[in-house]
């Protein structure tokens, strides 16, 4: 379907309209099309440019006049010399050999780049090429695809970036005597657009009005979006019945520097949003910067002039780091107040009016942990990096991705102060006991929605998807078990939106969202809108141009058009049936040898059009038969162009004015359609702000019981959360001074990979470790790091138990690397280091540095470790320095809280191996020589180095007789972890009347026979199942973790399935991952002894059908082993 946009309305034109007008000659036929605009969807194009002046005439269609204003082409100012020198520097990265010769013939004369003595190079006023130099230049820095015909071409400048990027051949080949140009099929549009994209351009698309046209007159032309990185193209997605992928949105970035520190902006323009971080240290700007995916990066001017008073970074002091992050990426220098001028920047990037206001939803940085660093965050896996076990994966099901991903993902790198912490542990913890189902969580990207909303392009799908978002609102509030984790969501939804909304708002709100999308769209189950049907035209022919507007709004809306549709299909049928059936009961009722006459009724397709398709039918004499009226009738059938299809296609008057009434009538019905869809996108857009908090909550929630889901499956525990004392709002009660971690094991363990060594932190000053090569002391030192950040987040930790402290910052610093870009060598980098950290440290931060001042000689860097280990101890900070310098403990070191900690190792059959234990005392054996042995180097080399060693160490103890001071005092039980189970998720739908009443029906059943059973085996206790219903839109608690269980499946097709499972949620899942089952509910309850599960399992298999339910699996009811173990029925 096509669309003609003006200036004052809409109008469609479909592919048989020329046809039609050529084949008629009654000039009636031809003015169904011009009806008026109120009938028709007001679409509002943005920034609608149309480059000729226009009249309207007598039949609504705009023409373009005679006379148009002449511009200069070729006069540019000095922006558009900054827009060129902008776009050289981007083509200079051109590696193609095609797009290099295609990059020769360019000529920076005008924003295009076309050189006019080429061919097709003229920019003469009024042609294709002077209309698409006035589009570019409203946008300059944008790629312009224009639409010609069945192509989305690409000129100049722009067509050297489609055949580097999107991989597109140029047009003409590589002929040097034509301006560059390269397109891409209509087809192809979005693939187009998503390759230019991911490479950081942004495109401008303008499209071509549909519709016939005057001989010799251009077709008008519109901007009818912009496709940018994490913001696609929107523009006809309201008509489709398909969902488009919404990337993350990428913001515009700004750096700064005030005098508190760096200051880093993030604007959406999407969400139309910015939010300022002040007051970040370099190392903290560099993770942010590292993180996050923008569209552009600018830096302020405020940045040239450092701490060393100098405009070249990395040359000397502070301001490296930076310099080396952003010289490698495309940045801009801008002047001024740094937010203000931004958004300024921002406007002019997208075209937006000066009138558009943005949000400032920055969070206040008082109370709240410093950011993650750089270092810290890869080194415990919090981003992914290559060898570095993933902090992510471990916290959420294998099966989680996307949003909820990515809020974990950033509440680690940036965690929330302790009140927000609180509230997620609390959650956390309800949840983890819930007894009854819970929603399956729709996650909804918020940017999607402000766009689609925006745009008025939200088609039928999207309106359900935003109705299951705020009806999943709505069941968390009517269920009191989980109305509670409703509330604590709030202040976690608010922190990320930056919204302020209360529970009573946000319920009602989602009341009134939901009842207006149940008003106009067209929900599943309803079966009032057929598609036509009869029984002589191709069923493909109603299915392709009714499909497109029915089922997306209620019939009560559209019923004249309704009306309308069918009396047209029962004419078009009325007129197949009177012009084309007597020619094809002629001629089967033709008996002739194998050449003989043939004809059909088929649908064309390409035409949107049912014709007769014959050969030789035309009597040689013509004798007054039936049909050979009807077979002078017949005429050839045309194309839109009015040229003839072909030999074998044929109509007839009737039949063309049939399908012309038939075609009219779909047109008005898919127009009030798509009027009543963008209506409620322009109602639903001023309930934004609800939406956006809406979505992002149920993300959260989805968010957090996945991770309560996989934190009980490894059998993590929730800390104890406090603050340090002095801190205000300190309460006694809770407060604590260190923090104490009992059976802490690696986050990162798996049991298909064995036993871990738990170990015993009590932490209540700094640590000084030591310990042998292998020992340990780097993955203890990754434990207590994850640990600690997991609980100042709210999160489970791998532990028995834990009281952790809500710690300002958290610091792990490990093995650092040379940086030749900066001219530093591996130590320079750590002592750069080691001032953040000491500059960073607080009396309420954690410090974990593992072999501290290893990249320098041993002498002065052990005198450097013992001053900064001073350092830290006046602070009064917690932590752990870990070192092989063991000359630190022979310096003569000012200290008051700084204990010795060692990993420990033992004597076994002549050999020195380590235990893995924190103990206390000094470990002075390195296992240097076992461990050069064990990593293959040759034996030769271990002797020789024992010997020498033996030669300057002699007075020494040997390996494997060295003293540990209190040998372990702190070790725990080793333990597993459970491994990951798989899940999938499935399409959230609302039950039947009839399905509820069959499950009350087995629920009673189930009762009544596992009743009677139990009461057989416990004699006179009386035992009662305690039975959970869980819908089609539900899944199990995570609180069914860990236990057995007897579950039914009530399939859609009202048979049973009878199981039994050690994992409810996962068979849950399973089931309705099978073709068919999506909408399937299940009745369960939980026993103890998977014995018994499966007793009762062939019981109710036996029983159920004797009560009249038929049952899917009979057979599995031949089971009669079963083990000893007797049941107790839990809830």
């Amino acid at each position: 379907m096509q669309w003609l946009g003006s200036r004052n309305a809409v109008v469609y034109f479909p592919k048989w309209w020329c046809s039609l007008a050529l084949l008629h000659s009654r000039p009636s036929l031809r003015t169904y099309t011009s009806f008026p605009p109120s009938s028709l969807p007001n679409r509002r194009f943005e920034r609608t440019y149309c480059f000729k002046d226009r009249k309207v005439s007598p039949r609504g269609i705009t023409k373009s006049s005679k006379k148009v204003k002449s511009t200069t082409a070729n006069v540019l100012d000095d922006k558009d010399m900054l827009h060129l020198t902008w776009w050289k520097e981007r083509l200079q990265k051109c590696r193609k050999p095609s797009t290099i010769n295609l990059i020769q013939r360019l000529m920076y004369s005008n924003m295009l780049g076309l050189d006019d003595s080429l061919r097709n190079g003229s920019l003469k006023e009024g042609n294709l090429n002077w209309e698409m130099l006035q589009f570019k230049s409203k946008f300059p820095r944008e790629v312009l695809l224009c639409r010609v015909g069945e192509f989305y071409e690409a000129i100049g400048i722009d067509a050297c970036l489609l055949v580097e990027y999107a991989g597109l051949n140029p047009f003409g080949g590589l002929r040097s005597d034509s301006v560059p140009r390269a397109g891409c099929p209509v087809v192809n549009l979005r693939q187009t657009l998503d390759d230019l994209t991911r490479n950081g351009y942004s495109v401008c698309i303008v499209e071509e009005v549909q519709g016939p046209v005057q001989a010799r007159s251009r077709k008008d032309r519109f901007i009818s979006g912009h496709a940018h990185p994490g913001s696609p193209y929107v523009f006809g997605l309201v008509e489709v019945d398909h969902d488009l992928d919404f990337p993350e949105p990428m913001p515009v970035v700004g750096v700064s520097r005030s005098a508190r520190g760096y200051c880093l902006t993030l604007v959406l323009e999407t969400m139309k949003t910015y939010s300022s971080e002040d007051g970040l240290t370099e190392e903290a700007l560099v993770t942010k910067l590292r993180t996050c995916r923008y569209h552009h990066l600018f830096l302020h001017t405020s940045l040239r002039q450092n701490s060393s008073g100098t405009c070249r970074w990395g040359e000397f002091g502070e301001g490296g780091l930076l310099w080396g992050e952003c010289s490698g990426r495309s940045f801009e220098w801008f002047g001024g107040q740094p937010v203000t001028d931004l958004l300024f920047k921002v406007k002019e990037i997208y075209g937006l009016d000066d009138e558009v206001n943005f949000r400032n939803i920055t969070v206040p940085s008082e109370n709240r942990p410093r950011p993650l660093h750089l270092g810290t965050a890869t080194q415990i896996g919090a981003i992914p990096t290559e060898g570095i076990p993933c902090l992510l994966k471990v916290l959420l099901p294998s099966t989680s991705t996307g949003l909820p991903v990515m809020y974990i993902r950033d509440l680690l790198l940036n965690p929330p102060t302790y009140e927000i912490a609180s509230a997620i542990q609390e959650t956390c913890k309800l949840m983890s006991d819930v007894k009854c189902p819970i929603p399956e969580f729709t996650c909804v990207s918020s940017a999607k929605l402000v766009k689609l909303l925006e745009q008025r392009e939200t088609n039928h799908i999207e309106f359900c998807r935003i109705k299951t978002v705020v009806d999943q609102i709505l069941h968390l509030f009517q269920k009191p078990a989980l109305r509670e984790i409703l509330k604590l969501l709030m202040d976690p939804a608010s922190m990320t939106t930056g919204l302020k909304i209360d529970v009573e708002r946000l319920v009602s709100e989602c009341e009134l969202v939901s009842r207006m999308i149940s008003e106009v769209v067209s929900l599943d189950g309803e079966s009032d809108q057929k598609i036509s049907s009869f029984p002589n035209i191709p069923s493909d022919f109603f299915e392709d141009m009714e499909s497109s507007w029915k089922c997306r709004v209620k019939r009560i809306h559209i019923e004249d058009q309704f009306v309308e549709v069918d009396r047209a299909a029962e004419a078009l049928s009325f007129a197949v049936t009177e012009d084309f059936l007597p020619i094809l009961s002629r001629i089967k009722a033709t008996t002739a040898p194998l050449n003989g006459p043939k004809g059909e009724i088929l649908y064309a397709r390409d035409h949107e059009s049912v014709w007769f398709k014959g050969k030789r039918f035309t009597p040689t004499v013509w004798a007054g038969t039936p049909g050979e009226e009807q077979i002078k009738q017949l005429r050839h059938s045309l194309d839109s162009k009015g040229k003839k299809v072909g030999e074998e296609w044929y109509t007839t008057m009737k039949v063309e004015d049939a399908l012309a009434r038939y075609h009219e009538a779909g047109v008005k019905a898919k127009a009030k359609v798509l009027e009543l869809l963008r209506g409620l996108s322009t109602e639903l857009h001023t309930k934004i702000n609800i939406l956006v908090f809406a979505s992002m909550l149920l993300v959260i929630a989805k968010a957090l019981f996945s991770h309560v889901s996989e934190g009980k499956r490894r059998k993590w525990v929730f800390p104890t959360l406090s603050r340090f004392k002095g801190t205000e709002d300190f309460n006694s009660s809770d407060g604590a001074t260190g923090m104490k971690i009992v059976g802490l094991s690696p986050y990162w363990f798996d049991v298909a990979e064995g036993c871990a060594v738990h170990n015993s932190v009590d932490m209540q000053s700094l640590f000084i470790l030591t310990g042998p090569n292998g020992g340990g002391k780097s993955s203890l030192l990754r434990s207590i790091c994850a640990a600690a950040l997991l609980g100042i987040c709210g999160f489970m930790v791998p532990a028995d138990s834990a009281l952790i402290p809500h710690f300002d910052s958290i610091r792990l610093q490990m093995k650092s690397y040379d940086s030749p870009a900066d001219g530093k060598s591996s130590f320079q980098v750590e002592m750069s280091e080691m001032r953040s950290l000491i500059n960073g440290a607080t009396s309420k931060s954690l410090v974990l540095i593992d072999e501290i001042c290893r990249g320098t000689e041993t002498a002065k860097g052990t005198c450097i470790a013992g001053s900064i280990v001073e350092t830290l101890d006046k602070i009064g900070c917690l932590g752990i320095i870990s070192t092989h310098l063991h000359g630190i403990f022979d310096l003569p070191l000012i200290t008051k809280n700084t204990v010795h900690k060692a990993m420990g190792s033992e004597y076994v059959d002549g050999q020195t191996k380590p235990t893995w234990k924190l103990i206390d005392g000094i470990c002075r054996e390195s296992l240097a020589f076992e461990t050069a042995k064990r990593e293959g180097v040759l034996e030769i080399i271990i002797q020789r180095a024992e010997e020498l060693y033996s030669s300057v160490h002699s007075n020494e103890l040997i390996p494997g007789q060295h003293e540990i001071m209190e040998k372990s005092v702190n070790g725990s039980d080793e333990g597993h972890l459970k491994p990951d189970r798989n899940s999938v998720l499935v399409d959230y739908d609302e039950s039947m009347n009839t399905t509820e009443t069959l499950q009350k029906k087995v629920k009673s059943a189930v009762v009544l026979i596992c009743q009677k059973k139990l009461s057989e085996i416990y004699e006179q206790v009386s035992i009662v199942a305690d039975v959970v219903a869980v819908s089609a839109k539900e899944l199990p608690p995570p609180s069914t973790v860990g236990h057995s269980s007897v579950y039914v499946m009530l399939r859609p097709d009202k048979r049973l399935y009878v199981g039994e499972t050690d994992d409810i949620e996962g068979r849950v899942r399973s089931h309705r991952s099978k073709e068919g089952m999506q909408k399937a509910s299940f009745l369960y309850f939980l026993v103890t002894g998977k014995s018994m599960a499966r007793e009762l399992e062939t019981l109710l298999i036996n029983q159920l059908p004797n009560r009249g339910f038929k049952l899917e699996n009979v057979a599995d009811g031949k089971h009669r082993c079963f083990g000893p173990a007797k049941p107790v029925c839990s809830s």
